[in-house]
């Protein structure tokens, strides 16, 4: 009995542990929204010039990386589902395999590791030494507020950053797998696009913006809020940008796997399956 109470204490101290958290994050979000638009000491023109650096760090010099990922990511799927839709005779599924595999799921999820990496941990540790070095002090004592001036313009950065990147994967990852299918089947690029554009359905691009969005803004949002916390010893700043990476990954994760289970859901429902 006390065993059982021990655990369901552990249990409930992770749970509030997690939506404080949760809610401290959403609360940045709002305030750096808030005064993003009451706050007008830093002007326009900066809030673009670092909107413009994100998108241009996260989004344009990210594209060699992301073109070899979604280039093998095609190829290999394709090679998966060539050698059992042959078997089944099935070969004009190809479209509707590649767009569930690719657009829907391994596509957000995929870009979303890569910003991670990449991005996500310049974020927390940029920063994280700005709070250390107290240069947040000093752009407070300008006038200028911190959220309004740092954290909004990487949040929109990167969540446009993100939907560009996976819009540019999808495109890839689909031209990896036509060269794959060309080489071992020599299919026509008519019979391989039609395939695509049968299976490409409104409630693709609906989860398309929704992921990808969502996940953008959770990276950035994560690792804003990371970095900032860091107190005084610049020490902290691995901590911080290892725990952005952490807790990124664990939302990006949580929030792809439910939007799928409530899109199959919402499916199954209008089969009349459930």
């Amino acid at each position: 009995m006390d065993s059982l109470l021990t655990q369901i204490d552990s249990l409930g101290r992770f749970i509030t542990k997690n939506v404080e958290y949760t809610l401290r994050v959403l609360l940045m979000v709002y305030l750096s929204l808030r005064a993003t638009v009451l706050d007008q000491a830093q002007g326009l023109r900066q809030i673009f010039g670092v909107i413009s650096a994100q998108i241009y760090f996260t989004g344009w010099q990210a594209l060699p990386l992301v073109t070899v990922l979604a280039l093998g990511t095609g190829g290999v799927l394709i090679l998966q589902s060539l050698t059992n839709l042959t078997l089944l005779g099935g070969t004009a599924m190809i479209g509707n395999f590649l767009i569930v595999m690719v657009l829907r799921e391994a596509g957000p999820l995929l870009v979303a590791l890569v910003v991670i990496a990449r991005s996500g941990t310049a974020v927390a540790s940029e920063l994280g030494n700005m709070r250390a070095n107290r240069e947040i002090e000093a752009l407070e004592s300008m006038g200028i507020n911190p959220l309004s001036f740092i954290v909004f313009p990487r949040v929109l950065g990167g969540v446009v950053s993100v939907l560009c990147l996976a819009f540019y994967f999808n495109f890839m990852a689909l031209i990896g797998g036509f060269a794959i299918t060309r080489l071992i089947q020599d299919m026509p690029f008519a019979f391989y696009s039609d395939s695509l554009m049968r299976a490409f359905t409104k409630e693709d691009v609906f989860i398309f913006l929704l992921k990808n969005s969502f996940s953008g803004m959770i990276i950035f949002v994560v690792s804003c809020y990371q970095g900032l916390s860091v107190k005084k010893s610049p020490h902290e700043v691995p901590q911080v940008t290892t725990q952005a990476v952490v807790n990124s990954i664990i939302f990006v994760v949580i929030f792809n796997l439910m939007v799928t289970a409530l899109f199959y859901l919402n499916q199954l429902r209008n089969l009349g399956v459930v």
